[in-house]
């Protein structure tokens, strides 16, 4: 199939799916006259592709992983790499959930203005918050 059908069949748009082969992720045949020509199996590999994005993980790294996940064998040093891309995102997740702490706070004091103080720290209301509660 022709590369206006992959980026439909997979809801991707071309561009995508031409940095996807420039970052070897994805590996078309070519016809004669240079148009690029997709097997069947690339719908589900670009979906796959767009599940390691959203897993938070670079075109790097996913390259690296493609012929593992083929292969169904990622070895210790590949493993490594994604208990480390996983602590960091958990690391993300504990900043983003802080930040969304003093955000409720700073909406709890503007719906309520008369009836708290403003508070020298965000970081130290919310934890006297939590334990009044």
């Amino acid at each position: 199939m022709r590369i206006g059908e992959l980026a439909k069949r997979a809801g991707v748009s071309t561009r995508a799916l031409r940095y996807y082969e420039e970052q070897a992720l994805l590996c078309p045949q070519r016809t004669a006259s240079g148009q690029r020509v997709y097997p069947e199996s690339a719908v589900d590999r670009v979906g796959l592709i767009q599940e390691l994005y959203a897993a938070g993980l670079g075109s790097r790294l996913i390259a690296t992983l493609l012929p593992g996940i083929d292969a169904r064998y990622i070895g210790p040093e590949l493993l490594e790499r994604l208990l480390d891309e996983r602590a960091r995102i958990k690391e993300k997740i504990s900043e983003l959930q802080a930040a969304n702490r003093r955000l409720d706070l700073l909406i709890e004091l503007a719906t309520h203005p008369d009836t708290k103080s403003c508070p020298s720290s965000l970081d130290q209301a919310a934890s006297h918050e939590r334990v009044l509660s």
